[in-house]
């Protein structure tokens, strides 16, 4: 089994990937949710550290000279993705994440943890981009921190959603802002692994939820492809 197969199994035990009938923040109805909110054990964040380091080392195993996840969901990603690279690979990279609010008193600023040089080569640890926001704004962020490069952005799933244009979000950020985007998982690839696959069993995406999921992405999927 890939580590990608099984990092949507894992999902699916931890309860974040979950099937039914939801509502996106963006108003959309759809038939599967994905909630990285659920992680909540010392044994989940090794895991999925371990996923996204094995994302990071077969994507990009050098280049990389911080790794920074943004507030809030973003800083645990980070610091366990981090943590699976040095043990797993042998990478020491250094990590931040950024304050909400900067800090007014002490050292100051609205940064946490490595402090971001010029010329640094950075990449962005998220769960999953939706609108895109965060990443934006981080882009943003490090305008007034320091000249760095943002070489790349790690998420777990890539709905492949579109975003404000007629391609996904994720496409949106490559051709804006020339950064590489990498996902663990596609929403395809999730579909295509449980088809009629029992986890622990249960199938979760029988026929009649396959169907569903592919009506949802013929109605907000990509209406073109960069």
């Amino acid at each position: 089994m890939t580590y990608q197969e099984e990092f949507i199994t894992f999902m699916v035990r931890s309860g974040v990937l979950t099937f039914g009938d939801f509502v996106t923040k963006s108003g959309r109805k759809t038939p599967y949710f994905i909630n990285t909110g659920n992680y909540k054990t010392g044994a989940q964040a090794a895991k999925l550290g371990d996923y996204y380091a094995a994302c990071i080392q077969e994507h990009m195993p050098e280049g990389i000279t911080a790794l920074f996840g943004p507030a809030y969901k973003g800083i645990p990603l980070a610091v366990a993705a981090a943590s699976s690279l040095y043990r797993n690979y042998g990478r020491d990279l250094p990590y931040c994440f950024n304050r909400k609010e900067a800090k007014d008193h002490g050292e100051g600023g609205s940064m946490v943890g490595y402090k971001p040089q010029a010329g640094d080569n950075i990449a962005i640890v998220e769960d999953v981009v939706t609108a895109g926001t965060a990443v934006r704004e981080s882009i943003e962020l490090f305008r007034h921190v320091a000249d760095v490069n943002i070489r790349a952005l790690f998420v777990s799933v890539d709905r492949m959603e579109r975003g404000t244009k007629d391609c996904t979000t994720l496409d949106e950020l490559r051709e804006e802002h020339g950064i590489a985007v990498y996902p663990i998982v596609t929403v395809r690839e999730i579909i295509a692994f449980l088809h009629n696959r029992p986890v622990d069993g249960t199938v979760y995406i029988d026929d009649a939820m396959k169907e569903r999921m592919e009506a949802y992405l013929a109605e907000y999927g990509p209406r073109s492809f960069s």
